[in-house]
């Protein structure tokens, strides 16, 4: 903190690669990719990290295709997923190489391939089809049901794929599913894998090969005292179903959310006959799970204080919002000055991270052993409005 201030992320290289390679390494000899979901962490160090390592990707806009392959990704070990694909995010992917899109509406589908036509080559494709299976996680991060807005109805997914199928500018390659996230049961994949398989066997049956089956992300972390999926065992599971074909997963949690903690520094203590107040430097804008999903982050002091106040402390930030807090009732002894840590905070943090209340968006360190860098500096003031401008007059 003294190098690179208050609030902070900081990222552990090591266990990125570790977690990563334990996808990798579960598959043994059979065919698979690993595409890291880039929307868990997006810091081109990140990025970087897994590409030398082989990873493919897992993107969902323009600006995610361009970040990996600015940090040294392949784009043909990219897979395009996302509901609202733009003419110029296709157009793009197709110029580049991207390794397949997931396409989730008819509508999707008839874009994709005008664009493919408009640049006489063919656009290779998944249908991301929707089990109808019940993840059991938050709503918020559930995507296999029919009431959500992800992928085709697996009912209807036949004709989409004989659309697909007779077209000169479309070429079938895979099937895509993927069901939520945070998901710490290995059943709810397979339930959704055996519906899969199901429709693979009619496309087989209808002339249409499937050469991959895209099966998603959403393996669960521990946050507090979660006991989650093994990895060898879940995709020693998946193998023994699906034969031979090739299998892409999308891990994005699993690879960063424990490989990064949150720090912030407790400004004030506040104390009243219902409440102990911890506020702190970071705030809803820097971590938004606790306010989104009410998520727990565990949180340990950085340096042990036996002479703080000990009491039951809700951690507020500075932010105009009763909503503003990322942690309530923990039973902590603290002093002003303090700096705590909120851990397995790697995903889904700073790439929620807004400006709300003009708030700076905070630096980022990668940690590599005894070496430590900063892979994003802080944000200043100036950066808040440097792109806005008045009117004159």
């Amino acid at each position: 903190m003294a190098v690179y201030g208050s609030p902070l992320y900081v990222y552990s290289r090591h266990d990125i690669e570790r977690n990563w390679l334990e996808f990798d390494q579960a598959f043994g000899q059979h065919p698979h990719l690993v595409c890291y979901a880039v929307k868990a962490n997006s810091n081109l160090a990140v990025l970087n990290t897994l590409a030398k390592i082989g990873s493919g990707f897992d993107i969902v806009s323009q600006g995610e295709l361009e970040r990996v392959l600015a940090a040294g990704g392949q784009a043909n070990r990219c897979v395009f997923s996302g509901v609202a694909k733009t003419k110029q995010e296709i157009k793009r992917a197709l110029e580049v190489g991207v390794r397949c899109f997931n396409v989730e509406s008819a509508s999707e589908l008839d874009r994709i391939e005008a664009i493919a036509k408009s640049l006489n080559t063919q656009a290779p494709i998944s249908i991301r089809v929707n089990p109808n299976v019940d993840a059991k996680t938050h709503p918020y991060i559930s995507t296999g049901l029919k009431e959500n807005k992800f992928g085709v109805d697996i009912d209807d997914a036949m004709d989409l794929y004989q659309r697909a199928q007779d077209s000169e500018y479309l070429n079938v390659q895979g099937l895509d599913c993927h069901i939520g996230s945070q998901i710490t049961e290995v059943s709810p994949f397979l339930d959704a894998l055996d519906k899969v398989l199901t429709l693979v066997e009619q496309l087989n049956k209808n002339g249409i090969e499937i050469t991959h089956l895209d099966l998603g992300g959403g393996v669960g972390i521990v946050y507090d005292d979660e006991r989650t999926i093994d990895i060898k065992a879940y995709v020693e599971a998946m193998i023994a179903k699906v034969g031979n074909i090739e299998i892409i997963l999308e891990p994005g949690r699993a690879v960063v959310g424990n490989a990064g903690i949150f720090i912030t520094k407790v400004e004030f203590l506040k104390q009243n006959s219902e409440h102990s107040f911890a506020i702190i430097d970071g705030a809803m804008n820097d971590l938004l799970r606790p306010s989104f999903y009410n998520a727990y982050h565990q949180v340990l002091p950085v340096n042990e204080n036996s002479n703080g106040i000990q009491a039951s402390w809700d951690l507020v930030g500075p932010i105009c919002e009763t909503g503003d807090f990322l942690a309530k009732d923990r039973d902590l002894s603290l002093s002003q000055g303090d700096y705590l840590a909120l851990m397995s905070a790697g995903a889904y943090g700073f790439t929620m991270s807004s400006n709300y209340n003009s708030r700076p968006r905070v630096a980022e360190v990668m940690v590599d052993g005894d070496q430590h860098h900063l892979v994003r500096e802080r944000e200043t003031i100036q950066d808040l409005f440097y792109n806005e401008s008045i009117i004159n007059g």
